[in-house]
Order: C-alpha cells, then structure tokens, then sequence
C-alpha cells in the first residue's frame, strides 16, 4: 500500500504543500535550507506519529501557526484510505480512514515508513531504547498479535511501577507479575525470532556495504541463566529501591558485532551509517511476501553522504526490493535509482511540480 497524495500544512518552514506520489519513485530537489529535509520529516510524522530529528512537538509546527497538519492517502489496488496527524500544544492526534486512532501504533500498521538521513548513525551511537523501537516496528508487521501483547505488556508495566513507586507492599506489586511476565515472555520470543531473521538478512547487505562479517543477537533485559519469573522475584528488592522495574524487555538490547567485536565506539561514523542502513534494507526485505503494505524508504540526500563505491553498494541493496522511493537531492537530475515516476522541486518552503 503506497502513500499517494500528500497535503501538509504549516510543518516547520513548510506553509501549504500537496504531493501526489509515485508507488515506486519520487524525486524531490533543491537546494540547502530548502525544506526537503522537512518534507521527507512530514511523511514520517504520518507513518510514526513522531519526528526523527526531534522530541520536541512544538519544534514542528511553523512559527506563528497554532498546529501543523500532514494528510496522505495510502493506496491499494481497490480503495483510498485516508490517514492524517495533527499536532499542536495538546499533543499529537491521529485518523486513520475517519477513525480516531487508539495508540500510534497503528500508524506504523498502516504506512510503515522509513528513513535513512544523515543522523542514521545515531541508532549504532545511541543507547538501547533506539534499537528497542527500530525492532518493534519491525516485528509490528510480521507477527500480528505483537502489538496486543506489547499494549497489554506496557501496561502491566506501568501499573507496576506506579505501585513501586508510591511504596506499596510487596503483595500489592506481585499483583501485576503475573500479567508483566506473560506478556513479556511472549514479547521476549517474537522479537528473538525477528532477530534470527533479521542478521540473516542483514548479513549479506553489511558484507557488501562494509565489507565486514556482522552479528545480531538479542539480549532478554535480564539474566541468561534465569527465566522472566525468577528475574521478577530476584529484582524485587532492588525494584522497590528503584521505584521501578529494573529487568524485563523494556530493557532488553540489540547485540551487535562487526568482525567478532562489539562496535559500541569502535567504527567510524561513516561504518556506523552504512551499518545502519544495512540494518534498515534487512528490515524491509521481511515484509511478508503478498502483503498489502508496501513500506516506504525515505532517502535524504544520499549522495551527500556517500562516496561512489558506498552510493553504488546502497543503490543495488535498496532497488533490489520492493519499496516506494521517495529521494531528496540537491540536484533535479539525479538518476541513480533510475528514472522518478515523479519530481517536485522545493525552494524556501514552496513545492512545485518538476
């Protein structure tokens, strides 16, 4: 299911802009300080509810407006289904089809989006929360039941550590163990299971990128030599130290190696961009074969980025797969993906057809 027509409105340096995009490539360019960034960020609001450049929801809306809206139809071979964010100094509220969505999470069911940008290093540098997200939206949309369990798993989670922290006896925080260790197991083997898959995919696209040897491997949030329910009874005092919940999946991390060593500080920042898209490509070749979805990669300016050899290699990785291009380039004419079903030019905030 591709985005189709996109309208944003009053989306940081962006006023009033509509695009109607191709299924399977678009070509977006200008020059710096443009707004193609800004753009390419709009459609990932869409698709997340939330920014990659910022956490900060007032940074997103345009000076002087009082919210911002972004709007896009997703399209499948019979219907149109609107999808639309809106936010402003109350939060981010999202529709899906006219509905008001439950969670942001069915945003990423509906328009699975994502983006390889010159800050892509930061889910390599930063800490494990970051690889947390970037594998449950993975496994979002190849294990349907992932997200109930996730909810229910949060939840528990919450309800915990609300108990924790305001002191309550023991016997009153076991009241939620049953549910927290349930749901977290579950939660525990799906993504182990993405993780299997994933390094498969991902090993051949470092190799040709890098030219190293890569490992995943997933680690639980607790001991190896303990299951999920003895964690829970030996953390217990520590818990209420705490005031929260000290093992578990929310604290569970994405191992990963490059040569046989850890590559926390170790790679360059360019290995860690290649890496990273490695992992990104990887991710979208597990979409399940005859899906409806059709995720969309964002690209932002890659060949600012990228020598001719790596641009190459990350060329052949991303048109060897079934996804719907959107590119920013400081240049109309760039070609390497072949040739655009779509071009717009974006100059101070204004988007014109090309």
């Amino acid at each position: 299911m591709p985005l189709g027509r996109v309208q944003v409105t009053d989306f940081r340096c962006l006023q009033s802009a509509t695009l109607d995009l191709d299924p399977q490539f678009t070509l977006i360019s200008g020059p710096n300080a443009s707004g193609k960034t800004s753009l390419l960020e709009a459609l990932y609001v869409l698709g997340r509810g939330r920014s990659f450049r910022t956490r900060r929801l007032e940074h997103l809306i345009r000076h002087g407006a009082a919210q911002f809206v972004v709007f896009g139809e997703v399209v499948t071979a019979d219907r149109r289904t609107p999808v639309g964010v809106e936010g402003s100094a109350d939060g981010v509220r999202a529709k899906i089809a006219g509905d008001k969505a439950s969670t942001l999470a069915e945003l990423a069911l509906m328009l699975p989006v994502q983006i390889i940008d010159p800050e892509i290093h930061h889910l390599i540098e930063e800490g494990p929360s970051r690889r947390r997200r970037f594998l449950d939206w993975g496994v979002f949309h190849v294990e349907p039941s992932f997200v109930a369990h996730w909810q229910r798993y949060r939840q528990a989670l919450r309800q915990r550590n609300a108990a924790l922290k305001s002191g309550q006896a023991p016997a009153i925080v076991a009241v939620w163990d049953g549910d927290l260790v349930h749901y977290g197991d579950l939660l525990t083997e799906a993504r182990a299971r993405y993780v299997e898959r994933l390094s498969e995919q991902a090993t051949g696209i470092a190799r040709n990128l890098l030219g190293m040897d890569l490992v995943l491997s997933y680690r639980a949030g607790w001991p190896r030599d303990q299951s999920f329910t003895e964690a829970v009874q030996a953390s217990g005092a520590h818990d209420r130290q705490m005031g929260a919940t000290q093992v578990g999946p929310h604290r569970a991390e994405l191992g990963i190696r490059l040569n046989g060593a850890a590559v926390k500080d170790r790679i360059s920042r360019g290995q860690q961009k290649l890496l990273a898209a490695s992992l990104l490509i990887a991710q979208l070749k597990l979409f399940p074969d005859g899906s409806p979805l059709q995720p969309s990669l964002l690209l932002d300016d890659p060949a600012a980025e990228l020598d001719d050899e790596r641009l190459a290699g990350l060329i052949r990785e991303v048109s060897a797969h079934s996804v719907q291009l959107i590119v920013t380039t400081l240049h109309g004419d760039f070609s390497a993906f072949g040739t655009p079903g779509r071009r717009f030019r974006i100059d101070a905030g204004q988007v014109v057809a090309a």
